[in-house]
């Protein structure tokens, strides 16, 4: 009876920590469970997943879209987005993006809302569009199109950034002097 008390014990002990293991420590990053929270970018899913490696393909969610979180585990976000109840899950690919998930997290989602005031109108108009247009400056593409992957843009400094439609499909804006110069398709 002791021998099966004590297996018993082992095995729970176990899977609690495998269990803690997994879990991302929320409280030491200032992250909430149940908290609202708003899009710090304009990106996009699919399926119900959105990828940190940004593809740029499916269901758009506009910058400063409320969204509640639910949960937040080593490689995975999962959010509630407000106010059509639509259930998200955000997986952190960590290759692609060089960002522990709490980090990722911060990148797309803000207690504030983004203020898109201190946009240009050019800006503020592509910005909830996710849309990328001639003269808009890296901060403006990075709120309407989010962050590029950093496997073919490693600093974003550099004066090409190169995003992904899809896993085959790439496209890059390029840079003068910290502005839009053109969309290579």
């Amino acid at each position: 009876m002791k021998m099966c008390f004590r297996r018993s014990f082992i095995v729970f002990a176990l899977l609690a920590l495998l269990g803690c293991a997994k879990r991302l420590d929320d409280a030491s990053s200032g992250i909430s469970i149940g908290e609202t929270y708003y899009a710090q970018v304009s990106f996009q899913y699919e399926k119900g997943r959105h990828l940190t490696t940004n593809y740029r393909r499916g269901i758009l969610v506009p910058v400063n879209t409320p969204v509640r979180l639910e949960d937040i585990a080593s490689d995975e976000i999962f959010v509630e987005l407000l106010p059509s109840h639509a259930k998200l899950r955000v997986v952190n690919v960590e290759k692609h993006t060089g960002d522990s998930t709490a980090r990722a997290f911060a990148k797309l989602f803000g207690k504030n809302k983004l203020d898109l005031s201190r946009f240009s109108k050019l800006e503020q108009e592509n910005i909830p569009a996710g849309k990328v247009a001639k003269s808009m400056s890296k901060k403006a593409v990075i709120a309407a199109i989010g962050y590029p992957p950093i496997t073919e843009t490693p600093n974003l400094s550099m004066n090409q950034w190169t995003y992904w439609s899809s896993r085959f499909n790439r496209f890059i804006v390029h840079f003068e002097n910290d502005r839009v110069a053109r969309i290579q398709d």
